[in-house]
């Protein structure tokens, strides 16, 4: 009976994780929503399981889910990049480096450099889901471009 009710408890608690893990994330495309949809009700129905009784089903359903929830799991830790000034001890980047991530070209006007820079902060704005890594770099960029 304890074993059930740890593994209730357990349950419980990745399920709220998964709450939580959709109110934080960036949905940006209608794949990603039905994505996030699938994997909650994924975990509706371990919960279901589990309470019902059926602890045994409800994990093997999720050992056969471990290796996709992993593969997920890293690679949205991939996508956050490394932090910033990883690559360089004081993390300063060329002016070739702040023209690439701009997508500028050589001898681009200030005014280029200031609408690239707004362009790419409106998408990797860390406020709006974006990364804070590239959003430190799209500030380098425009810094080293614009002294």
């Amino acid at each position: 009976m304890i074993i059930w009710l740890l593994a209730g408890a357990t349950a419980l608690f990745v399920f709220l994780g998964g709450l939580r893990a959709f109110e934080r994330a960036s949905v940006t495309s209608l794949k990603s929503l039905g994505a996030w949809i699938l994997a909650l009700g994924g975990l509706s129905l371990v919960l279901l399981l589990i309470v019902t009784g059926k602890g045994a089903l409800a994990l093997t359903g999720l050992v056969m889910f471990g290796p996709l929830l992993w593969q997920q799991w890293k690679s949205a830790q991939a996508s956050h990049g490394p932090k910033p000034g990883a690559s360089r001890a004081n993390g300063a980047i060329s002016r070739a480096e702040a023209l690439a991530i701009l997508g500028l070209k050589p001898g681009a006007s200030e005014a280029e450099v200031r609408e690239a820079h707004r362009r790419l902060m409106r998408a990797a704005h860390p406020d709006h889901g974006g990364s804070d890594w590239l959003a430190t770099r799209i500030n380098q960029a425009r810094d080293v471009l614009l002294g």
